[in-house]
């Protein structure tokens, strides 16, 4: 199946200015891509490292590629070069490799720290106690506490959730407000300064709850790409 033209603009329509919408493209063929390309579309969120840095060497480069799956430090390396925006931080650890493979390659990654919101086991995640200790590198009196100050080349632009596979809509709502708390809590003031805030929420099933919650990305792929085979 192609890209539903209608559906994306239909799509665009309704985020207005108030979230970025991130195509998920996994799985999905080249051509696909290329087709939302032509209308307009440069944020592409995939999930496997070696999809998406055979992907990146093919398709235009100014292609914004958003790193979504559940990333594994010894992976970073292959995405750093290029790499846009990686969503699914759960880790100091993964910040900290991050953080060493941006700088061999000469830049500075922006990352969202993944906070797990839903209530299934499958789901990755920060919980609220790590979520604190990871903040505390990113403020100047718990980067000096902890001595983990010399995290120079990542960037935390904000947190990302998802919530629980539900059909039941106040369910799938309340953990979205759980993660706008946090959100509020730690990047609604001067905690990061010059840091701008992203709070990454909402999926083909849930977008317009999220966006209604305050989510400011969304990543959608089923609505656009059709179900994966």
């Amino acid at each position: 199946m192609s890209v539903d033209k209608e559906k994306y603009y239909e799509i665009l329509a309704g985020l207005g200015d108030k979230a970025q919408l991130i195509a998920v493209s996994k799985t999905k063929p080249a051509e696909d891509i290329k087709e939302l390309y032509n209308l307009g579309q440069r944020d592409f969120g995939e999930n496997y490292v070696q999809e998406l840095v055979d992907k990146q060497t093919t398709l235009p480069a100014d292609i914004r590629w958003h790193f979504i799956g559940h990333l594994q430090s010894n992976k970073v390396k292959y995405i750093a070069p290029f790499v846009h925006l990686i969503h699914g931080v759960d880790s100091l650890r993964l910040l900290k490799e991050i953080d060493k493979q941006a700088a061999r390659s000469g830049r500075v990654i922006a990352c969202l720290l993944q906070v797990f919101i839903a209530r299934e086991e499958t789901k990755f995640g920060l919980d609220e106690q790590e979520l604190a200790e990871v903040m505390k590198v990113f403020t100047h009196d718990g980067a000096e506490e902890s001595g983990s100050g010399e995290l120079k080349n990542v960037r935390v632009a904000g947190l990302m959730g998802m919530a629980s596979f539900t059909e039941d809509p106040e369910k799938i709502r309340s953990e979205f407000r759980t993660l706008r708390s946090l959100f509020d809590k730690y990047f609604s003031s001067a905690a990061v300064p010059d840091t701008p805030s992203i709070l990454s929420m909402g999926m083909s099933g849930d977008y317009k709850i999220a966006v209604e919650e305050g989510s400011n990305m969304v990543r959608i792929g089923s609505l656009l790409f059709g179900k994966r085979g």
